[in-house]
């Protein structure tokens, strides 16, 4: 592996570990699950029927934020979440990227067994 190609597996390592950090939480999961439709949902809506209070829903927000899974903006002094997928992409296709590094060392180890 070349020391570029290296430094971008770390590099994508990296933010996938956020993101997979960041939905292993229940609460996390379903919130993220919540804004998939699409729509921009405000604090108090994600809070409607939830056990969490306002502050609870938004300390979990902050976590997807900070792993890119969400954004916010403001609209007077109200914040809209939206859920942003890219980070998601990008850490499925890390783990496809691993999981052929990983077909490919066992084809070897299986190669290596039969001679």
């Amino acid at each position: 592996m070349s020391a570029r190609t290296k430094a971008k597996t770390t590099k994508n390592s990296a933010e996938a570990a956020h993101v997979f950090a960041a939905l292993g939480d229940q609460t996390r999961l379903e919130l993220v699950e919540r804004l998939c439709d699409g729509s921009p949902f405000s604090i108090s809506r994600l809070s409607a029927g939830s056990a969490l209070s306002r502050q609870g829903i938004t300390k979990h927000l902050r976590v997807l934020e900070q792993a890119g899974l969400v954004s916010s903006h403001k609209i007077g002094r109200e914040s809209l979440y939206r859920y942003n997928p890219q980070p998601l992409h990008d850490a499925k296709s890390y783990i496809d990227v691993v999981s052929r590094q990983w077909d490919q060392a066992l084809d070897r180890l299986k190669l290596l067994l039969e001679e």
